[in-house]
C-alpha cells in the first residue's frame, strides 16, 4: 500500500571514480546527521569557512549516496556540499527537528552565513518544515543566516498510497488493525505522511532567514526508471502525481517559486546511469548552482560521464 512512497534505487549504486569533493578546506566539523556524500561510515566532513554550504538531503528508502555524484558536480563549480541523512521511519517531525539542529549547527561554523539546502522527495517534507517558524523560530532567534530552499518531487500534499491509513473511519471498523499495518510498512511517520495529518494540513509559514524558496515539481507521467526490450518499461519512474506535490496553504507565506518539470521521480535527481542534466540545468538557471564557464565545458562532459 505504502511501498511506492518510497520508491527509488538504494543511493549505493550511485559511484564515481572522481575526487573533486575531496578539495583542501580549513576545518573538519561533526555534527549529528551531516556526512560527507558517499556510501562510507564517515561522518566528518571537510569545510571551507568562508564559502557557502550547500545540504543536500535524500528522499525514503535512500541515502547520502544517493548525491555522491552531485555533491561532486558543485564541487566542480568549485562549490561545496555536504549531506544530511536520517531514519527514514521516524517520525517526519523528529526528523525535520534533526535537520534544524544540525542546519543552525553548521551556520555556527561558517564565516559566510549562507546554507542552500537541496532536498529530494520525503526529503523535502523534512526540509521545509524544518525551516517553519512554528518548529524553529527560537532555535533560529536573531540569526543572520541567509537559506535557499530547493525542494523536489516532495508529496506536500500527502501520499494517495496512504490515503488509507488517514481514513479515520477505516481505522476505527479494523479496531487499530489498519494503524499496525500502516506502522509496519513506513515506521512512526505513517501517518504524518497522509493528507488528514496536521503535518500535511498545516504546513507552517517559512522563517525570515529563507530567502529563496525554489519548489520542483515533476511530472512523472509515462517516465521510465528501467526500459525493458524494444520500446517497452520494465520498471515505471513514477511515483507522485502533480496533485501530490501541490502545496496549498503555504505558497501565500513564502518567497516561492514553482518549477514544473517533465521528468521522473528518479531521473530528476539521477542515478547510477543517468546523469541529472534537467536539474543541474534548473539549479544553474535560478542562481543555486555556478554556471559552467566555457572553457570547463568539456571537463564537466568528461566528470558526468565518469559519474554516472
Amino acid at each position: 500500500m505504502l511501498l511506492t512512497a518510497c520508491a527509488g534505487h538504494n543511493g549505493s549504486n550511485v559511484s564515481s571514480q572522481g575526487d573533486f569533493g575531496k578539495k583542501l578546506s580549513d576545518t573538519t566539523i561533526h555534527i549529528n546527521g551531516i556526512r560527507p556524500c558517499s556510501s562510507s561510515d564517515e561522518t566528518g566532513v571537510q569545510i571551507d569557512r568562508s564559502k557557502p554550504l550547500v545540504v543536500l538531503t535524500h528522499g525514503c528508502l535512500d541515502s547520502a549516496a544517493r548525491f555522491k555524484a552531485l555533491a561532486e558536480v558543485f564541487a566542480f563549480q568549485d562549490q561545496q556540499a555536504v549531506c544530511f541523512t536520517y531514519d527514514d521511519r521516524d517520525s517526519l517531525l523528529k526528523s525535520s527537528s534533526e535537520l534544524s539542529y544540525a542546519l543552525k549547527q553548521l551556520s555556527n561554523q561558517l564565516n559566510n552565513k549562507e546554507i542552500t539546502l537541496i532536498a529530494h522527495s520525503q526529503g523535502g517534507l523534512i526540509a521545509r518544515k524544518a525551516l517553519t517558524k512554528q518548529h524553529a523560530s527560537e532555535l533560529w532567534l536573531n540569526t543572520q543566516t541567509r537559506i535557499n530552499l530547493v525542494t523536489i518531487s516532495a508529496p506536500f500534499s500527502g501520499i494517495e498510497d496512504a490515503s488509507r491509513c488517514g481514513s479515520k473511519n477505516l481505522r476505527l471498523l479494523t479496531l487499530g488493525l489498519v494503524d499496525a499495518i500502516c506502522w509496519m510498512i513506513s515506521g512512526d511517520k505513517w501517518f504524518e505522511i497522509t493528507n488528514a495529518s496536521s503535518f500535511i494540513q498545516m504546513p507552517g509559514e517559512l522563517l525570515p532567514q529563507v530567502g529563496q524558496y525554489f519548489k520542483i515539481d515533476t511530472d512523472e507521467r509515462d517516465s521510465c526508471r528501467t526500459p525493458g526490450s524494444g520500446n517497452r518499461c520494465q520498471e515505471s519512474d513514477y511515483v507522485f502525481s502533480l496533485g501530490e506535490q501541490y502545496l496549498q496553504q503555504a505558497s501565500q507565506h513564502a518567497p516561492l517559486k514553482r518549477i514544473e518539470v517533465r521528468a521522473g521521480h528518479t531521473e530528476i535527481v539521477g542515478d547510477f546511469q543517468t546523469p541529472p542534466h534537467k536539474l543541474i540545468s534548473i539549479l544553474q538557471q535560478q542562481g543555486i548552482m555556478n554556471q559552467t564557464l566555457p572553457d570547463r565545458s568539456e571537463g564537466l562532459r568528461i566528470l558526468l560521464g565518469r559519474l554516472y
